[in-house]
């Protein structure tokens, strides 16, 4: 064979390989089986002003499991029974970690009203061991953290429901050589504690959901989906679904352990309704 015949069948065979790989990619791209979720944190300004409208809105935008940010001043029976008006089924709720230390139980019997799966620590608020503490926690105050969710989540476990952390970038913090979430990771017990992976704040925070995720899927059965932008000043914009850095492609692949996900809209650049109507058709459309 000459050399331009074989450089000829090489470039033609590599061409015919690209091929097949991207078609092969295409072929294996499936669509996200979950229902689409959100965190109702994303409609704060909204829901005090028409509670039921803005729930009747939330599921007109494509929206069929919510997290609960707050009751707004609802009984259970009442959050409850607005939720099914809606046609909305709330899941999971967020709760700050100084409230579950001292108000667990009746948060207990109001999730159980709700009919909830899942109950979540929002934030440990820069908790200390030692209430008269002051500045950033310790990893000794981490290590006692981690010993209450520990205690936290046997309780609720018990009462017929799991409990998660959510992460925000606090929990990212190197403090003498140990990563904060990789502590929290080992001395959580898997029975009782699970995580739901901020995905953005993940990403802010300088690391990569999918390293997280292919360690360990099962310990992430839920998730927060939102998109980044860094500005050149180094402050963060969190713009709908497609429009910024992060690329849920990958990272959802990688979920292999996720029950449900959901959209988290904390700034809003026109209509928040409107915003979060592209960011349920951009879940919908996503293949991973």
């Amino acid at each position: 064979m000459s050399y331009l015949s074989r450089r000829r069948f090489l470039q033609t065979t590599a061409a015919a390989a690209a091929a097949v790989a991207a078609g092969s990619s295409r072929l294996d791209a499936r669509p996200l089986h979950l229902p689409i979720g959100l965190q109702l944190y994303s409609v704060r300004n909204l829901l005090p002003n028409d509670f039921d409208g803005t729930l009747h809105q939330v599921r007109a935008a494509g929206y069929t499991v919510v997290e609960a940010a707050g009751y707004f001043g609802r009984s259970a029976t009442e959050f409850r029974h607005s939720m099914d008006q809606a046609g909305l089924r709330c899941v999971s709720t967020h709760h700050a970690l100084n409230i579950l230390e001292t108000q667990l139980d009746q948060w207990l019997d109001y999730a159980h009203t709700l009919g909830l799966e899942y109950l979540i620590c929002s934030s440990s608020g820069g908790m200390h061991r030692d209430p008269n503490a002051k500045g950033e926690p310790t990893l000794d105050d981490w290590r006692w953290i981690a010993g209450e969710f520990n205690r936290i989540g046997e309780k609720v476990k018990a009462a017929g429901m799991t409990f998660g952390i959510h992460n925000h970038t606090p929990e990212f913090a190197v403090i003498d050589g140990t990563l904060v979430y990789d502590l929290l990771l080992q001395s959580t017990d898997p029975k009782y504690v699970v995580f739901e992976m901020d995905a953005g704040w993940v990403y802010v925070s300088g690391h990569n959901p999918v390293d997280y995720l292919r360690k360990d899927p099962k310990r992430f059965p839920l998730m927060h989906v939102k998109d980044i932008v860094r500005e050149a000043d180094g402050k963060v914009h969190m713009p709908v679904l497609g429009k910024g850095n992060e690329d849920y492609q990958p990272i959802l692949r990688a979920a292999t352990g996720l029950k449900y996900y959901f959209v988290e809209q904390e700034q809003f650049d026109m209509d928040p309704i409107e915003e979060l109507k592209l960011d349920a058709d951009y879940m919908r459309k996503l293949s991973i």
